[in-house]
């Protein structure tokens, strides 16, 4: 490998290249996307690999379960098509759960780019589509054959020649038969842009092979994340976590080991897998994990196969981190997404500056469903429909900062606009607001979650295929600092709601999500005054919680009285 100072500004400058090649091409499946996953929240990854199957560069769109899980997946296409069996115009695809990112309804795309007849790298894409025939995306299942329709890794095109006989088969099997195809498309669409502008690329700079650039991206983002890991103290630094689960409580156990090869993540003590669909495969696992570890250590390392070494997970194979086939896994999310918040609970003892508290993690996005047979009630001539809305409460309080209202962390996604919402499905949303006093009180406040009010609009029932967490344990605050609120499932009419699982919203009810908070940072008596009157005035925290859980006197103005506040935060503390 080249060792010049203007070698290596040449390997800089094509390494800055290959990110862009991967931002357009995530872009490009972002116009092009038929499912408003997609489209507008964001749900997706995209990325190039060299013919070892190493991941050189991922788009910054795109979430760290479909990411770092695809990472994992290429090499799988390598084994059922090695370089020599590859043909130019050949596209492969997969929703294989173990194969790909977790569940049946993420498919990955990958693309072999040839130059001058050969294969000269690949480039992969994922993302999650409405539906997959099947009992619907929900946590109900019992086993995999029952979540939808099953993709091995096999063709979607062949020398250029789409595989029709798999698009009757999709077509056949989905509620969606539009936006499903169209999204498969969009994902060749997408890996092809990349391909284009990797080839102008390798011409501009005179290259035959990637083997010069992919060494130096690999070397260097391990180098640099061995020596970020090195800062930490060596040794064994456990947490656990429990959460609702399903048919019962989970428990997820962490150990994290700090050594000088790296970082190894262990869920040995961890539960077993449940009996419904929110088992989580390993490679999806190795995702959210090694993501938590990258949050608050090598953040400004770039996300490749080389920063991703150092870093290793396992989980003991029967736990409900490594579920075999066939466990159900469909809402393997609702699980997965929470590991962050139990790495970052290691991670916190062995770091001075500290870390996040715990937010709500895994999304709150229910799968809404109206037609025959979906509801337990007589739907009428109302219009069917299927559709899956991403949203989510608020993250834990951060180092130093207020934790994050309504925001998707650790998935990055976005929430999908109500407007879009209402305009593919007969729904409205009448409500959509900040859910006050939700967020943990600390020196630095938890983020706040949201409240929705969704009913029919032509007064018809419609269902729920219900995925919710932090509905029995709410996040917990770090250093002296409050958890935050439960979340809550239930009607206008008081029908209360699982936290998961498929229900059926009465004709003329309303369904009410109240989705929890995250906690919060430090004693919230040294909150300052302003920055809880602040809140008062936004809506945040209200009057009543400014004075129990903060000691701050404030009428709904914003106005403090000093005096009262003074004699309460120096006298014993609120109830």
């Amino acid at each position: 490998m080249s060792t010049s100072a203007l070698d290596q500004i040449h390997l800089q400058i094509m390494w800055n290249r290959l990110l862009s090649v991967v931002e357009e091409q995530a872009q490009t499946l972002i116009r092009t996307a038929f499912s408003t996953s997609v489209r507008e929240a964001g749900d997706l990854s995209a990325g190039v690999f060299d013919m070892q199957g190493r991941m050189l560069a991922q788009a910054v769109t795109g979430t760290p379960g479909h990411v770092n899980a695809m990472a994992a997946s290429v090499g799988f296409f390598l084994e059922k098509f090695p370089p020599e069996k590859m043909e130019d115009g050949d596209i492969y695809i997969t929703n294989d759960p173990w194969l790909g990112t977790g569940h049946l309804h993420d498919f990955t795309v990958v693309t072999p780019t040839f130059k001058d007849g050969k294969p000269v790298a690949m480039f992969a894409s994922t993302s999650h589509v409405v539906d997959v025939g099947g009992i619907g995306f929900g946590p109900d299942g019992r086993q995999v054959y029952e979540e939808g329709i099953y993709i091995p890794i096999m063709h979607l095109a062949k020398r250029g020649v789409m595989n029709e006989a798999l698009f009757d088969i999709v077509r056949a099997n989905v509620r969606e038969p539009l936006q499903v195809e169209g999204d498969l498309y969009s994902l060749a669409a997408c890996n092809e842009t990349g391909s284009k502008r990797l080839l102008e690329m390798m011409r501009e700079f005179g290259l035959e092979t990637l083997d010069e650039v992919g060494g130096h991206i690999v070397e260097n983002s391990r180098k640099a994340m061995l020596e970020e890991i090195s800062k930490l103290p060596r040794g064994t630094f456990r947490n656990s976590m429990r959460i609702d689960g399903y048919e019962k409580e989970v428990d997820l156990v962490c150990a994290l080991t700090v050594s000088d090869d790296g970082i190894f993540v262990d869920f040995d003590g961890t539960s077993p897998v449940s009996l419904y669909g929110i088992n989580v495969p390993i490679t999806y696992t190795e995702a959210y994990a090694s993501f938590g570890v990258r949050c608050v250590i090598g953040g400004q390392i770039p996300n490749n196969w080389g920063s991703l070494i150092p870093v290793k997970v396992t989980a003991p194979e029967g736990s409900i981190l490594n579920a075999p086939h066939p466990c159900a896994v469909a809402a393997r999310h609702v699980i997965g997404q929470m590991l962050p918040d139990v790495v970052l609970g290691c991670l916190e003892q062995a770091m001075n500056e500290g870390v996040p508290a715990e937010g709500t993690s895994s999304l709150w996005n229910p799968m809404l469903l109206g037609g025959h047979g979906v509801v337990d009630a007589d739907y009428g001539n109302a219009r069917p429909f299927a559709m899956n809305i991403f949203h989510t409460g608020g993250t834990g309080a951060r180092v130093a900062k207020d934790g994050l209202s309504a925001t998707a962390f650790p998935s990055g996604v976005r929430n999908t606009p109500v407007e879009i919402n209402e305009t593919i499905a007969p729904l409205v949303v009448w409500r959509k607001e900040y859910r006050a006093d939700s967020g943990g009180a600390g020196r630095y406040r938890g983020g706040t979650g949201q409240v929705m009010e969704i009913e029919h609009l032509e007064g018809a029932p419609f269902a729920i295929s219900a995925m919710f967490d932090r509905c029995k344990h709410a996040p917990r605050g770090r250093q002296g600092g409050a958890k935050g609120a439960l979340g809550r499932v239930r009607t206008v009419n008081g029908l209360e709601l699982r936290p998961k699982g498929r229900q059926t919203i009465p004709a003329g009810d309303r369904l009410i999500l109240e989705m929890p908070g995250g906690g919060g940072v430090g004693d919230p008596f040294t909150r300052p005054v302003e920055a809880v009157a602040e809140d008062v005035l936004n809506g945040i925290v209200t009057v009543e919680g400014a004075r129990a859980h903060y000691g701050v006197v404030v009428d709904a103005g914003g106005t403090v009285d000093a005096a009262a506040t003074k004699a309460l935060r120096e006298g014993p503390r609120a109830a």
